[in-house]
This record gives C-alpha cells, sequence and structure tokens, in this order.
C-alpha cells in the first residue's frame, strides 16, 4: 500500500444530529450500513441482485445520494462518508424515500477502497465537493491525487467511470493533471466537462453558486 495512503483525506468535526436522525440512525443502521472488516464484498449478497454498483465517496447530507438511487432503482449505491451526522441524515431519507438500493459504511473511504471492494467490480465513482484542502502542504491530503486516482481505477470495470465535481478551480485543474498522469483512464472530454444532466444540484452547490463561485466538472472512464 502506498505510504500516501496512511494519510487522511478528511478531519473528523462536529455537527448536530436531530432526535429523529439520532432515531433512524439507530434504527436504520443495522439493515442499511455495512460495518468496515478486512474482507472482500460480495456485491450480489450485499444488496440481492447483479445490478451495476456504484460507489459515492463523501456524500455530505446524503441529497444528492438519495436522489440518484431513487431515479436509478436499476443500480446499487455504495455511498462512504466519515460523519456519523451525515450517515444519520442520508438513512432518514432512505426511510421517508422507501429507498432500497443504497447501502452505507461509515469509514475512511481508502481504507474500505483498499480491504473490502473488489478489483474490477464498480461501474462508477461518484465524487461531488470534496474537501480541497487549499493550502499547499496540505495537498497531499486529496482525494483527486495519482496514487488515490490509481486506486479507484483498479476497482472500476471496463468502460466504467470516475465523475468528480468541484467549486474550487485550483483543485480542479490539480485534479485533471493528477488523472492524466492514470494510464488506464482517458478523459472523456478535452478538458472540464460538461454537467450530466442526471446529477442532482447539491445543497452545497447550490450556496457555492449563489456566493457566485463556478463549479468544475471531470468524467473519466477506464479504458
Amino acid at each position: 500500500m502506498s505510504e500516501n495512503f496512511t494519510i487522511k483525506t478528511f478531519v473528523r468535526r462536529n455537527a448536530r444530529t436531530s432526535i429523529h436522525q439520532k432515531e433512524c440512525y439507530e434504527k436504520l443502521f443495522p439493515k442499511y450500513c455495512i460495518d468496515l472488516k478486512e474482507k472482500i464484498l460480495d456485491f450480489p449478497n450485499v444488496f440481492g441482485n447483479s445490478n451495476d454498483t456504484i460507489i459515492e465517496i463523501g456524500f455530505g447530507s446524503g441529497d444528492a445520494t438519495a436522489k440518484i438511487a431513487l431515479a436509478n432503482p436499476e443500480k446499487n449505491y455504495l455511498a462512504i462518508e466519515v460523519f456519523q451526522t451525515g450517515v444519520a441524515k442520508l438513512l432518514s431519507k432512505i426511510e421517508v424515500n422507501s429507498i432500497e438500493n443504497v447501502r452505507i459504511i461509515e469509514n475512511d473511504a481508502i481504507k474500505v477502497l483498499t480491504e473490502m471492494i473488489p478489483q474490477n467490480s464498480i461501474a462508477g465513482f461518484h465524487i461531488f465537493f470534496p474537501d480541497p484542502w487549499q493550502k499547499k502542504r496540505h495537498h497531499k491530503r486529496r482525494l483527486m491525487q495519482e496514487d488515490k486516482i490509481s486506486l479507484l481505477c483498479e476497482k472500476l470495470v471496463t468502460g466504467g467511470y470516475i465523475y468528480f465535481v468541484t467549486d474550487w478551480l485550483e483543485y480542479a485543474d490539480y485534479a485533471l493533471t493528477e488523472l492524466q498522469k492514470v494510464s488506464g483512464l482517458k478523459n472523456c472530454y478535452k478538458g472540464f466537462a460538461e454537467k450530466q444532466s442526471w446529477r442532482p444540484q447539491t445543497n452545497f452547490e447550490k450556496k457555492a453558486l449563489i456566493a457566485g463561485r463556478q463549479i468544475f466538472e471531470i468524467l473519466a472512464k477506464k479504458i
């Protein structure tokens, strides 16, 4: 394993969880959440079907996750998040909307990918508005850098995709450069991608646009 994989791409922050969300967390965790184990997942066993599996890394409050899963019942979604509040919010949405094609792992995505995800098994990765780690000395924490992108590529099926979205231009440029270093991936556009029509707008994105920040997207496929 790359030494860079031991560097966290996140820091834990305190956030408020409502009583309803806490109740959802306690009630629904056993059904929809998977504990981190050094054991490769069997997706047909996890989801009860052989549909394509897509992983979302860092889903925040889970708004986009829930909407995408509802709109695509023929696909499975494995959502990874380190913050319990976010997990509780997504579980609440799962209950309210009766969503059955989402499972959650509350842990570090790099640990999950290296210890639990089979090679050549994932149809796509969604990485929407990750922490840009703006200071140069923190760039080593970024998720979109060559060794971690290579790890994502190893998990993708041929033709599988990585869809990355940020409101931070410097990170977008950085991610594009790092992605181009991975020989197994091909950018679907000459530069940044057009917004994909099926991706719902996130709450973070709305705030970014109101603040006057531009959205940058990258879509690449495994060749």
